[in-house]
């Protein structure tokens, strides 16, 4: 059987680093050369770094990536690289506009473009704003074996390019992709993955980008499936990695050329003769999916440490409070960053209880983050005194204060200050707009505030299997959570049980379901009412609030937007 050497180069981009994301593919390509690779793939839109947003609207822009991709051929010629084809996703535009695009790079040169055929509508990207659609289908000629190509998207539509590729004849289909980590994603890809590759009779090799990109974080998870629909290889979640595979390919695929279905079948012939055989490299073992918890801790990491990085920061700076949601969040920075680049501020007030100071101190301790002590109360009490302030007013006033603070020491001191409010708390609006919801970035903002518990408790059982200190005190995970902003207050005070709470509004958010779907799962109809007027009062909130890490399929913000001004609301159906 024909042999070919298949190199997949999980990277992480930035949007609009065009050089820097050039020099990537440079490293990666020589490191796929070094491996003896007869043919390289990058994620889509490698080069100009995904999702570009409108930044697609901009002609310079797009004349600047198409100016990058042909340079590149050069680079890559200059560096040595130029026998191997490199496949290398970018921005491109012609007369029509602005195209999703990727190009193939040999001896200098770009040989072959190809363009996204089936553009998404949703949350993450809508694309269908920015893009027109592609109409052809370039298979190349490697080796003596033909090689098409479909980008992301294109894999999910039946009957689609895929299925045009199986029908022309082709022995290997390769998929660049900037597929946006959510939670339980795999259970649909690697599915997916098999029928295509199975629809298409040809192995498949699927290669997506690693790393965060404002709210999106990306987790590789790159693989290659038989085309009898076997799992052949797989590259580990959230980290950079170069996957090297021997392919032995039946060869002989048909080869028709022109109008297959909807799509015009262009061939081109880089190199015609076969390899000679050769001894092929061990299989790489497919690498296990990470287990729930730890694949959302790691996308949270990767989405703020690049978030924080890529946007020249060098440290963070939030709020020490002794509570579950800013414990968390310290142990997901000082996994990030380190702890030496986590500045935590502890602000007590009048009503702050001694455990929530100890609990803090001892939270950077555990971490090894910088920490100091902020009182507030004679802030507090000048706007108490002065504005006549009682009730509510007196409790956000501290808040305030305490964004301020934060506010104030990320000007002096350049650090970025982190909201560490939970998606939970969002939903509702139990937050203090200008106080605990300032911030540059929102680490667990996408976070239910039951699965911030189980994620505390996952983090310090992974550190004591491996001999560590827990980063979490024990205390902020068991004690009852409160904001403490009047004597003895408790979240129980003005929140459903968090258990019942976010049940509703897994429903109501994310499964979009109404009033009556609502009592029809069983859910008490006072607390459903409640509940929904909470969330849709909250709208104006949640507009304001800062970008953060998205795991679920409904993100605020991203995902789910409702008009701020209006007059729909949820209730119980009129009998009729």
């Amino acid at each position: 059987m024909p042999q070919l050497r298949l190199a997949l180069a999980q990277v992480n981009p930035c949007v609009g680093d065009l050089d820097g994301n050039a020099d990537l593919v440079v490293e990666w390509t020589r490191k796929a050369v070094e491996a003896g690779a007869h043919l390289a793939v990058f994620p889509e839109m490698v080069l100009t770094g995904y999702p570009v947003e409108d930044l697609a609207l901009r002609e310079s822009f797009a004349e600047a990536a198409r100016h990058a991709v042909e340079s590149l051929a050069g680079r890559l010629a200059d560096a040595g690289c130029g026998d191997l084809p490199v496949y290398v996703g970018y921005l491109d535009r012609d007369e029509v506009g602005a195209r999703n695009a990727a190009a193939v790079l040999y001896r200098g040169t770009v040989v072959a473009r190809q363009y996204k055929h089936h553009l998404p509508n949703y949350g993450v990207f809508d694309e269908q704003r920015y893009f027109r659609p592609g109409a052809s289908l370039d298979v190349l000629r490697v080796h003596g074996l033909e090689v098409g190509m479909v980008i992301c998207e294109d894999i999910w539509q039946d009957g689609g390019p895929i299925s045009a590729l199986g029908a022309a004849g082709v022995d290997l289909i390769v998929s660049p992709n900037a597929s946006p980590y959510e939670r339980n994603k795999d259970d649909v890809r690697l599915p997916l993955l098999a029928r295509r590759a199975a629809e298409a009779g040809a192995p498949l090799a699927y290669v997506n980008q690693i790393g965060g990109q404002d709210e999106l974080v990306f987790d590789g998870d790159s693989m290659v499936i038989g085309q009898d629909g076997a799992l052949l290889t797989r590259a580990p979640q959230f980290v950079e990695h170069l996957t090297v595979l021997d392919l032995d390919l039946p060869g002989g695929a048909a080869r028709t050329a022109g109008l297959v279905g909807e799509f015009t079948v262009t061939r081109r012939t880089l190199t015609e003769s076969p390899l000679e055989p050769y001894q092929a490299l061990p299989t790489p073992p497919a690498a296990e999916p990470l287990p729930d918890q730890a694949e959302v801790w790691s996308a949270l990491v990767v989405g703020l440490r690049d978030y924080v990085r890529k946007n020249g920061f060098e440290s963070v700076v939030f709020g020490f409070s002794g509570g579950i949601d800013s414990a968390v969040v310290a142990a997901i920075a000082a996994d990030a960053l380190g702890g030496d680049a986590v500045y935590g501020v502890s602000m007590p007030s009048a009503y702050s209880s001694e455990h929530s100071r100890s609990d803090a101190a001892d939270l950077a301790s555990r971490i090894g983050a910088h920490f100091q002590v902020q009182p507030i109360g004679d802030m507090v009490r000048v706007f108490v005194d002065q504005l006549g302030l009682t009730g509510l007013a007196e409790e956000n006033v501290q808040a305030r204060c305490r964004g301020v603070t934060l506010m104030a020491l990320s000007n002096q001191h350049g650090h970025l200050v982190l909201a560490t409010g939970n998606k939970t708390e969002l939903a509702v609006g139990y937050s203090t707009i200008y106080g605990d919801a300032v911030g540059g970035f929102a680490p667990i903002k996408d976070v239910p505030k039951t699965l911030v518990w189980e994620l505390a408790k996952w983090r310090n059982a992974e550190a004591e299997k491996r001999g560590e200190v827990p980063p979490i005190p024990e205390n902020s995970i068991t004690k009852p959570p409160s904001a403490e902003l009047r004597p003895d207050q408790l979240d129980s005070d003005s929140l459903p049980d968090y258990e019942v709470l976010d049940a509703v509004l897994d429903d109501y958010v994310e499964g979009d379901r109404g009033y009556a779907d609502l009592i029809a799962a069983g859910f008490d109809a006072e607390l459903v009412d409640r509940v929904l007027r909470m969330v849709d009062r909250a709208e104006y909130k949640r507009r304001q609030y800062p970008p953060g890490t998205k795991i679920t399929f409904k993100a605020f913000g991203r995902d789910r937007r409702l008009p701020i001004t209006s007059a729909w609301r949820e209730r119980h159906p009129v009998a009729h």
